[in-house]
């Protein structure tokens, strides 16, 4: 009789993780294009001004550091073999191989770094403003540091501050609205969509 029991129940656990990890893929496939239409809405600059960075942050807000790295991955993934998801619906390895490509690989370390202060400190709100701070210093230096490499590589030497004044300090005040309605909405999101994704969520 116990073993039987023991069986159902080994079984019934089995069903529940294989539809667990079925339900994790619709999630991250969700927020994927998610980020793919945050994209999508832009205004053209050096770097264009996209809902981008916004929809990372949303992204492991509210889906949790592993779930919500994954979404991300999977976008610029699907970016560099040339699926039309960066900005201006445009694709392909050239996009990233680009002065500014560095910044949507930053997109990962975002997400890494904001995983990271999840794992080592919760999911309170405080953490999650410091994890979204933290992670864009980290996008700004990676994708920073990658467009002087391709720049001195095809144009010439180009100063830091140069580089800065192109690609970070415009944005800094735009990233910094979009840390607080990343905030704001999963914060008001995370309740109501728990139930229905989990409780990671």
């Amino acid at each position: 009789m116990s073993r039987g029991v023991s069986t159902q129940a080994r079984n019934t656990q089995m069903r529940a993780a294989g539809k667990g990890k079925t339900y994790d893929m619709a999630y991250i496939g969700i927020f994927t294009v998610l980020i793919a239409i945050c994209s999508w809405i832009s205004i053209p600059m050096d770097i264009p001004f996209t809902l981008q960075t916004f929809a990372v942050f949303l992204s492991v807000a509210i889906l949790g550091g592993k779930r919500g790295t994954l979404s991300v991955v999977v976008y610029v993934l699907l970016g560099a073999i040339g699926v039309p998801v960066f900005a201006g619906f445009t694709g392909g390895i050239g996009i990233i191989l680009r002065n500014t490509g560095g910044y949507i690989i930053g997109f990962i370390f975002t997400a890494l770094s904001m995983w990271l202060m999840e794992r080592l400190f919760g999911r309170k709100l405080w953490v999650q403003a410091v994890s979204m701070v933290i992670g864009l210093i980290v996008c700004y230096a990676f994708g920073t540091a990658w467009f002087m490499l391709v720049y001195m590589r095809s144009t010439g030497a180009v100063g830091l501050m140069t580089v800065l004044g192109w690609c970070v300090i415009p944005y800094i005040i735009p990233d910094a609205v979009k840390i607080a309605l990343a905030l704001i909405l999963s914060n008001t999101l995370r309740k109501p969509l728990g139930g229905i994704m989990g409780e990671t969520c």
